[in-house]
């Protein structure tokens, strides 16, 4: 009796080290492959432009992983640099000027701008408030990123509605990179606390990963909500 216990006793042990182990590794590897698969698409991408005499590699006889990344860093930031002084300034309005004018480029060019400069403004509050909406029927809840009121024509058009509308971005699971653009009155959506990395957590892992939560007006020494 006591070997039968002995061994489930060894087999749980077994067991449990294995997934503490697959805990501690998986994150581990798959963060590197990841990190690993970036650097090498940014030096597929930049490497093949840089001169061959300006290539340390090539001095070296040896790949340096991550240097056609770096290179592209020192680029972009040099551009943005000479791009704030007066002569900077004249070339980027010229440079844009010619591409306005271009018919199949031009709506590309602007599209893709208007983007770029929304989402890294410095006061920008696009994505990153976390919601909650009732989806796609009531009773039934989906978490969305509040991207931002309407503005323009859609603004006129709900205002003649009577709806006080925000956009949302409605991501699914477990790849919240795709998903919905929404229009939802306001007041059918619930705004959380939860910032939008443990949103991300939450929805990578398909409701497997909470954030820590502290109820408003808890003592500090309270432990947090799991």
């Amino acid at each position: 009796m006591s070997d039968s216990a002995d061994k489930v006793s060894f087999g749980t042990r077994l067991r449990n080290s294995f997934l503490t182990g697959l805990i501690i590794c998986a994150p581990l590897v798959i963060t590197s492959w990841l990190i690993w698969t970036f650097i090498h698409w940014a030096d597929s991408w930049v490497k093949p432009y840089i001169p061959l005499h300006y290539n340390p590699e090539e001095y070296l006889q040896f790949a340096i992983p991550g240097m056609g990344l770096l290179i592209a860093v020192i680029i972009i930031t040099v551009i943005g640099f000479l791009g704030s002084n007066l002569i900077g300034q004249w070339v980027v309005t010229f440079t844009e000027s010619v591409l306005n004018r271009t018919p199949l480029v031009r709506p590309i060019y602007k599209g893709v701008k208007q983007i770029f400069e929304t989402v890294l403004k410095e006061n920008n509050q696009s994505f990153r408030t976390v919601g909650l909406m009732e989806f796609p029927g009531p009773g039934t809840f989906a978490m969305v990123f509040i991207a931002s009121e309407v503005k323009g024509e859609l603004q006129v058009r709900f205002n003649e509605l009577g709806q006080e509308m925000l956009a949302v971005f409605l991501p699914p699971t477990p790849v919240p990179t795709a998903g919905f653009l929404l229009f939802v009155p306001k007041d059918k959506v619930t705004v959380l606390d939860m910032s939008p990395e443990d949103a991300a957590k939450l929805l990578i892992s398909g409701g497997l990963v909470y954030p820590d939560f502290k109820l408003p007006g808890a003592e500090d020494d309270q432990p947090a909500l799991k």
